[in-house]
This record gives C-alpha cells, sequence and structure tokens, in this order.
C-alpha cells in the first residue's frame, strides 16, 4: 500500500456518478489519510443518446466503455459505477474490486400533483415516465390504464421534465434521490415484494484492471460482506437469463442471519406481463440459488408461452 500515493477515479459527468465517486474518493481519503484521490469526470456514449431506451441502443454498458477505455490507456486507475448499470459478465481485462453497502434497492414514484400521493390515486390513463422495461412492466400489472411513456436524461433532467408537465408521474431510483438530496420529492416507495428492482441496484461498485492487484487490494476495504453476497445471488439470476431478448428481469435479495432469500421476475416487454418465483438458501448458496431460480423463471414463462422451448434447452 506504501507505494500508491495516488489514485485517480474515472467517473461519468452526471451529478448523481460525480456524488457517487466522490463517496467512494471520501471514504478511501479517511482510510488512507496519506493518499490523493482525483476524479476524472468523462461523457459515455449512454449519456450522449438519450432519445433512445438503452435496450434498442446496447444495454447499460454503454455507461462503462469510455471508463474502461481510461484504465486501459493509464488515464484512470479505477471507476465508479451504480451497480445495476454494470454488465452482468464484464471482459477479462477488468474485475470489481469492491461492492459498497447497499442503499435503498428499490424505486421511488413521484408525482408533479402535490395532492396525489400514491399509483392508485393517479388519473385514468395518467402518463408515466420510465424507459425501464422492468418498470413498465410492472407498473402495467398495477395499473394496466397508465400511458407508460420513455423518459431518458439524468436525474435532475427528468425531475425537470416532470415539473414541465411532460409526465404526470414518474419513477426513479430511491438511492439516487437520497443522494442528491430529492427525497422529498419522493410521492411512494416501490418496494418488494409488490415492486422489484434491478439487480444490484442500490449498490456502488468499484471497478479495477485485472492486471493491477495492488489496486484490487487497496479498494478491498471497502467492500460490504451483506451487500456483496446478495448481489451476487442477483446478478447469477440475472446472468443467467440474459439473451432473453431483452426480456425485463427484476431481482432482490435479502441476507439475514446466514440465510438468504432472493425473490425474482422476468417478463415480455411486448405483452407486458411477467412471472415470478422466489427461493432460500444459505448465504454461500448465492450463485447456485440465481441460476436455479433463473431455471424456474424460464420454465414459467414457457408455460406462459413468451420464451420458446429452444431457448429454455440452450440455458439448461
Amino acid at each position: 500500500m506504501s507505494e500508491i500515493i495516488q489514485l485517480t477515479i474515472a467517473t461519468r459527468e452526471s451529478a448523481l456518478a460525480l456524488w457517487q465517486a466522490e463517496h467512494v474518493a471520501s471514504c478511501l481519503r479517511q482510510r488512507y489519510p496519506n493518499l490523493l484521490v482525483i476524479l476524472v469526470p468523462m461523457t459515455t456514449k449512454g449519456d450522449q443518446i438519450l432519445d433512445r431506451p438503452l435496450s434498442q441502443i446496447g444495454g447499460k454498458g454503454l455507461f462503462l466503455k469510455e471508463l474502461e477505455q481510461a484504465m486501459l490507456a493509464g488515464a484512470a486507475d479505477c471507476a465508479v459505477h451504480s451497480l445495476k448499470d454494470v454488465p452482468m459478465q464484464l471482459e477479462p481485462e477488468f474485475a470489481l474490486a469492491a461492492i459498497m453497502a447497499r442503499a435503498s434497492a428499490f424505486d421511488a414514484l413521484i408525482v408533479r400533483d402535490k395532492n396525489l400521493q400514491s399509483l392508485m390515486q393517479l388519473p385514468l390513463g395518467a402518463r408515466i415516465g420510465s424507459s425501464s422495461q422492468r418498470r413498465q412492466v410492472q407498473l402495467h400489472a398495477l395499473r394496466p390504464d397508465f400511458q407508460l411513456v420513455d423518459l431518458r436524461g439524468n436525474v435532475n433532467t427528468r425531475l425537470r421534465k416532470l415539473d414541465a408537465g411532460e409526465y404526470d408521474a414518474i419513477v426513479l431510483a430511491q438511492a439516487g434521490l437520497d443522494r442528491l438530496g430529492f427525497a422529498n420529492r419522493v410521492s411512494q416507495l416501490l418496494a418488494a415484494p409488490e415492486f422489484l428492482p434491478a439487480a444490484g441496484q442500490g449498490a456502488l461498485a468499484i471497478e479495477c484492471l485485472s492486471a493491477r492487484p495492488e489496486i484490487a487490494e487497496l479498494l478491498a476495504p471497502l467492500a460490504d460482506y451483506e451487500t456483496t453476497i446478495a448481489v451476487r445471488a442477483e446478478r447469477s439470476l440475472a446472468k443467467a437469463l440474459e439473451g432473453s431478448c431483452q426480456m425485463p428481469i427484476a431481482a432482490y435479495a435479502e441476507l439475514a442471519d446466514g440465510h438468504l432469500r432472493l425473490q425474482a421476475l422476468l417478463g415480455d416487454d411486448a405483452a407486458r406481463q411477467f412471472v415470478r418465483a422466489e427461493l432460500s438458501g444459505r448465504s454461500d448458496q448465492a450463485e447456485a440459488l440465481g441460476i436455479a431460480l433463473a431455471l424456474q423463471l424460464r420454465e414459467l414463462a414457457l408455460a406462459q408461452g413468451f420464451v420458446n422451448q429452444k431457448h429454455v434447452e440452450k440455458h439448461q
């Protein structure tokens, strides 16, 4: 550790990404008083293309590429991400050095009319902003009358569009709102088991090059055991389901007294339907639990007719 006197952190330029990177920097400075931590803000392709849903332009990995290229070029030692934006399978050159203690894993409803406080109070045919297929399929199940309208941009941009009257309500991650000081904007918390989040939602991940074990060793103390176990199960499930034609996936794991409970859903965006199931097991079975529940969800989806038999056999 003594030979590392400076650490550069690649981060996206949004207010939320900068908050997250500065949070990591603050934790490192506290632990290593002699360490100089420098942020390297960058714009990613995912930040630049805002007129189409992520599922149409390459997925959430678009938020990582430029940051990873900076690490490969030696311009940054590591990168900070929202774990829900990190692909389930990293390229071999990269590794997740630490997954930090999770904030709220859940989504939040923000309503333009302050007199309305919940999904069920919104008027018939209300316009709800969200580009997430996972959120849309669950919103449709609760209120089939909603007009579900795409919404991209950073947190501030999305709130501004809501306030301008483009939507009656929007759905965002609770953790991001809390981190940016917008907790007072939340009308309703959309929590499990009624509303499931994305795998890894609410957790921060620090990525570094696989070939730099000294950086991974420096970052390792920032990892949180319980969060790491829980998101391992969630990401294992999501990884096992990847390739399902961009089908909506949600997963939430809870760890208590060495006991892990995993809830998840697999949806059909076109038909606006989904299947859900849950499994429990020991904390040391996190990955196996995710894979087993993914298989259950595929079989349930096959019975519902929105996953074909060849796809199920391919992933068994």
